[in-house]
């Protein structure tokens, strides 16, 4: 009786406890199920910023590759790629765009060199030279001065990079707007990236890169067109046979009529190697002129215009919130 008694003891104690060791067993293979998922979800990360201390730069003119601190690529960087007469808030803005647009591109852009490695041309990533090929270009009165400016540019904004929602930004940059900045896919099609958008900023007419102008003669100009588009004709008798029907937001020629051709206002730009695709042209008995404003693509910093804006006492802070839309500035 007695035994029976324990059997239905253990039987009852079972039934009870039961549920809760499956519980627990789900509970186990869940939670470990989630930790996977974690790692997994960690691996997808596109990027891990402290990885990128040093990174492999290839020597564009010998085609050489050697790792540099990132910081000191930068010295190289911001001293290549903006005036070291400019103010020193203009200054620390790029090296901070530059800094952002390092990371970007080592981590995402694979396919240009291979993940962690970024190249000198300025065509194809940044301009970059090296400490004793940037004093050299400067008098030897200032050239120690400039590059303490550059350095002090890139060691006061140091680990800053520029985010939009939590992710490092494709951090574009160029010369001159011409007063208002462009959006990427006016520029490059594609879809569009909502921290570039279209800001006018004052002061940029007081540079250098802010006009320019190229003039052809019909000849040349119907040769250059050629070179392009072998079925080219136009009749220089219609007084619309150069005509542009359409603009950006950004104030530049989106389309352009030219004889039996339509063009985007990138390609009569990379046709005629304008300065930019705000343009607009006249033609005068054999010669057609191009009046043309700004510097560069257009999208993202301008950088004449960041120098404009620290004259009038912006940080570095201000010019960058006020060229990239919605971001914030992290350290990494």
């Amino acid at each position: 009786m007695k035994k029976i008694s324990l059997y239905i003891l253990i039987i009852i104690s079972l039934i009870f406890l039961f549920p809760v060791i499956l519980t627990s067993r789900f509970s186990s293979v869940e939670t470990i199920g989630k930790t996977e998922n974690k790692i997994e979800a960690s691996k997808e990360q596109p990027y891990d910023y402290k990885k990128y201390g040093t990174i492999n730069l290839i020597n564009s003119q010998t085609n050489e590759t050697t790792q540099i601190a990132l910081d000191e690529y930068l010295y190289g960087v911001v001293s290549a790629e903006m005036p070291a007469s400019y103010e020193i808030e203009a200054l620390k803005a790029q090296a901070v765009v530059a800094r952002t647009y390092t990371i970007y591109t080592i981590t995402h852009n694979f396919a240009k060199h291979g993940e962690g490695t970024i190249c000198t041309a300025s065509t194809c990533c940044q301009a970059w030279l090296s400490k004793e090929e940037r004093m050299s270009k400067w008098s030897e009165s200032e050239s120690e001065a400039n590059w303490q400016k550059i350095v002090q540019a890139v060691d006061s904004t140091k680990g800053k990079v520029i985010q939009y929602n939590g992710e490092v930004i494709d951090a574009f940059f160029h010369s001159n707007s011409g007063g208002k900045t462009e959006v990427p896919v006016n520029v490059w099609g594609g879809t569009g990236y909502p921290y570039l958008q279209v800001v006018e900023t004052a002061g940029e007419d007081a540079y250098s890169q802010y006009s320019s102008e190229v003039n052809f003669s019909k000849q040349d100009f119907e040769n250059k067109m050629k070179e392009k588009y072998s079925d080219f004709t136009i009749d220089w008798n219609n007084a619309e046979c150069i005509k542009i029907t359409e603009y950006t937001d950004g104030g530049r020629a989106r389309t352009v009529k030219i004889g039996n051709k339509e063009l985007s206002g990138v390609e009569v730009r990379s046709t005629f190697g304008l300065k930019s695709a705000n343009f607009k042209f006249t033609i005068d008995g054999d010669n057609i002129k191009f009046s043309v404003i700004g510097y560069g693509h257009g999208v993202g910093m301008s950088q004449t215009g960041a120098d404009a804006m620290a004259k009038t006492g912006s940080t570095y802070v201000d010019i960058i919130n006020h060229f990239y839309t919605g971001i914030e500035i992290v350290n990494i």
